[in-house]
């Protein structure tokens, strides 16, 4: 039995089914199967789309994977790899534009907002966010990348592009690889730092927001600003 897109049904090809109904008729393999375009002897782009899945476990997990990584996966290379990760970025990048217009402030806000970045990541990642007089998002800056538990960060790190990009306030945000969003010892301490150095600086410092990840009812993210720590 041929493995060829070619030759399945018309109605049953990807992009058929799409133009006739809809990208929600697509299941996740089929979507990345339209990125991938061709498959590989012995397997199609659909069937390299469901291995991509398998070995990754979800879209979000996949998405968070780097070039360099994708790029040695069977059936992939190097430019389907870049296909795939100029994909799920412009869909980070959709999702920021549409929140874009909103104030940053409540944390929900600042979770949907950062969670498509950041939410699977397999390192902690950090990254402020600055804000004009109407806590609108003007910007993001990443200040640092660490290692699978933890990421170095100092506050006049991350007051350095607040000031010197004159934003009237900001708002911190980084990511737990495990999903849990609870904060650490070393979270809450480097937190407390920020807020003198803020109040020394005379900026806004709205909220410091842990990243997790939904499971089993657990709450996504953490908010300093909600602990009563940030006021």
């Amino acid at each position: 039995m041929s493995n060829r897109i070619a030759d399945m049904p018309t109605d049953e090809r990807p992009r058929e089914k799409l133009a006739r109904f809809g990208p929600t008729a697509l299941d996740n393999a089929e979507l990345l199967a339209l990125f991938l375009r061709t498959g590989v002897v012995g397997r199609s782009a659909i069937q390299i789309g469901r291995d991509l899945l398998d070995h990754y476990g979800s879209i979000g997990s996949l998405g968070s994977a780097g070039v360099a990584e994708l790029s040695k996966q069977p059936g992939l290379g190097l430019a389907k790899a870049c296909q795939l990760v100029a994909a799920f970025e412009l869909g980070a990048r959709a999702t920021r534009e549409q929140i874009g217009q909103q104030p940053l402030d409540t944390p929900e806000i600042i979770y949907q907002t950062f969670a498509a970045q950041l939410a699977w990541l397999r390192h902690e990642k950090l990254v402020v966010a600055l804000l004009d007089t109407r806590l609108r998002h003007e910007g993001t800056v990443e200040i640092s990348s660490g290692n699978l538990n933890e990421t170095v960060a100092y506050a006049k790190d991350v007051l350095r592009p607040v000031i010197t990009r004159g934003a009237y306030g900001f708002v911190v945000v980084h990511n737990h690889p495990s999903g849990d969003a609870s904060p650490s010892k070393a979270d809450e301490m480097f937190t407390r730092r920020l807020i003198e150095a803020a109040d020394l600086m005379q900026v806004k410092f709205l909220d410091h927001v842990i990243v997790g990840r939904p499971d089993h009812g657990r709450q996504p993210y953490f908010s300093f600003r909600e602990a009563g720590v940030v006021v």
